[in-house]
Parts: structure tokens; C-alpha cells; sequence
């Protein structure tokens, strides 16, 4: 397994697992349960694992979908 990333965004978290899932790449999140003993205050990132022979796939994926992504005034 590879990081992909890591962030503290659940709602990114939540983003790209869906857009790894729908292109058929599987994904780990890590450090998942540190929540718990942190108190759910998002001070420990979460990291997103893929397999490393998906790694490149996955990053071509991500950068897709962001580039479909409508622009934010």
C-alpha cells in the first residue's frame, strides 16, 4: 500500500474515496479510530492507502475529478 494522501478534511475524505471507488480503485483509510482518542477534534490526519501498483491510477483519477469539479466563485 502507498499514501495517497492525508488530510483532516472529512468531507474530502468522504470526496475522493468515492471518486477511487467509482473508478474501481481500492482504498484504506488510516488512522481512522484516532478520532476517538483525540476527541473528534480533527488535530490527526487521516491517510488514504492504495495499492502501489493502483497508485498511479488513482492519483490520474483524483486530478480528473478535480479538474470536473465547477469553479468556486
Amino acid at each position: 500500500m502507498r499514501e495517497l494522501l492525508r488530510t483532516n478534511d472529512l468531507v474530502h475524505l468522504s470526496w475522493v474515496r468515492a471518486v477511487l471507488d467509482a473508478a474501481g480503485i481500492d482504498s484504506v483509510v488510516l488512522d481512522d479510530a484516532i478520532s476517538g482518542v483525540e476527541g473528534s477534534i480533527g488535530a490527526f490526519p487521516r491517510r488514504v492507502m492504495v495499492p502501489e501498483d493502483r497508485f498511479a491510477a488513482a492519483r490520474a483519477e483524483l486530478e480528473r475529478a478535480e479538474r470536473d469539479l465547477p469553479a468556486r466563485d
